[in-house]
């Protein structure tokens, strides 16, 4: 009898031990997974630190269920070594002290098994939702650098500045653009679509390439606007109205044309003069019926062109209690006085000090969406070959 008994607590034992090594082989699984990722925010950030306190209390949990597996194991080995020798003090010495422990340590590494599977299933949730979280704070950056870019394409020539910011978060419907449609020709378009956040900026990203495509294909911008004008109505978002100005630099013709979609008014520095650049139709989406047209600038080197959102013109000052005026916004003039005060400044440098000064004078608070974009043309404009007729009369 004593024998069968010690031989059922061998058995027990054995039992607990195997329940013991499972519950520690998925904490050291759990523990390699942790140790595994690399944490892409700062380390020593708080969130790096809940890391390291996630991983030391997995270190423990390892060791104490490593601890026990191997204790119950010692004591399999023990009980069965008595249960050879026939011993009979020490038989009943182990059963009575390790039947109920043995109890106690099967259920216990029961729950544990059932704790490190919940630890590891968490460890995942927690994963996954750090990954969302991480592709929610990346798409509107993502977006921004698609509307407004930081690095923009160097053309031979051409110097360019920009500032763009959000009114609130990440999300704008202003974006600023560069490109050539054809040798010879470069095209700088500034946009600003009514509302903010998300789909705002859906309606820029969509303005934004349509127009590119419209461009390739009209000569005529104020043409390509009317085409992108049609499109945009398909969309059926007739309440997303768009204002925007774009440009055209012909260098073969010496020719800057414009064609300005109910936009704040542009400034042109041209032949030492600040000059504005009016609007030449309504606003995208306004009028299914509206039309535009475009004009057009001789184009000297060094002229220089500053477009912006109206985030730039009617930033607010309001007035405080203990002041006797009412509230005043920027203004388009103001823009204008600072241009004409040193027009030759590099261009970023001259938008980060129209921002400045809007800043200053709203004191600090500019709630709405603001883009500044600024090209300047330095090169030298490509040399006109003589008529047929005119070759042919200097010749005689």
């Amino acid at each position: 009898m004593t024998t069968i008994l010690l031989y059922i607590t061998v058995l027990a034992c054995f039992i607990a031990t195997v329940v013991w090594a499972r519950s520690a082989t998925y904490r050291l699984e759990h523990l390699r997974r942790i140790e595994r990722e690399k944490p892409a925010y700062d380390e020593t950030s708080a969130e790096a630190q809940r890391r390291r306190d996630v991983q030391d209390l997995a270190h423990s949990n390892f060791f104490k269920d490593t601890h026990a597996a191997v204790l119950y194991f010692c004591l399999t080995i023990a009980c069965l070594v008595v249960a050879v020798t026939d011993s009979l003090f020490w038989a009943w010495l182990f059963i009575l002290a390790a039947a109920p422990a043995l109890v106690s340590a099967i259920w216990w590494g029961r729950k544990s098994l059932k704790d490190a599977l919940m630890q590891r299933e968490r460890f995942d949730i927690e994963k996954r939702v750090e990954e969302t979280l991480s592709q929610a704070e990346l798409a509107p950056k993502a977006w921004a650098q698609r509307l407004a870019p930081d690095e923009l394409p160097q053309f031979s020539g051409f110097e360019t500045g920009r500032v763009y910011q959000a009114g609130s978060g990440l999300m704008a419907g202003d974006f600023y653009d560069i490109y050539q449609v054809a040798p010879g020709r470069i095209v700088a378009v500034l946009g600003d679509v009514a509302g903010h956040g998300v789909d705002s900026a859906i309606t820029a990203f969509l303005v934004k390439f349509l127009l590119r495509i419209h461009l390739k294909q009209f000569r005529d911008p104020a043409q390509a606007i009317e085409e992108l004008q049609n499109r945009m109505y398909d969309v059926e978002r007739p309440e997303e109205f768009i204002s925007m100005i774009v440009l055209v630099f012909d260098i073969e013709a010496g020719t800057l044309r414009y064609v300005s979609a109910g936009h704040p008014t542009a400034w042109l520095w041209h032949e030492r003069e600040v000059q504005p650049l009016r609007s030449t139709g309504p606003l995208v989406m306004l009028d299914p019926n509206a039309s535009f047209f475009s004009r057009e600038i001789a184009l000297h080197p060094d002229d220089l062109v500053v477009l912006y959102s109206d985030g730039l013109s009617e930033a607010r000052r309001e007035s405080s209690p203990d002041e006797r005026v009412e509230s005043e916004i920027f203004g388009q003039d103001r823009v204008a006085r600072l241009i004409r005060n040193d027009p030759t400044q590099p261009t970023q440098q001259l938008c980060q000090l129209l921002v400045d000064e809007a800043q200053k004078f709203a004191r600090g608070r500019i709630n709405d969406d603001l883009a500044i974009f600024a090209v300047r043309w330095r090169g030298v404009l490509a040399a006109k070959e003589p008529e047929p007729a005119k070759a042919a009369a200097a010749d005689s």
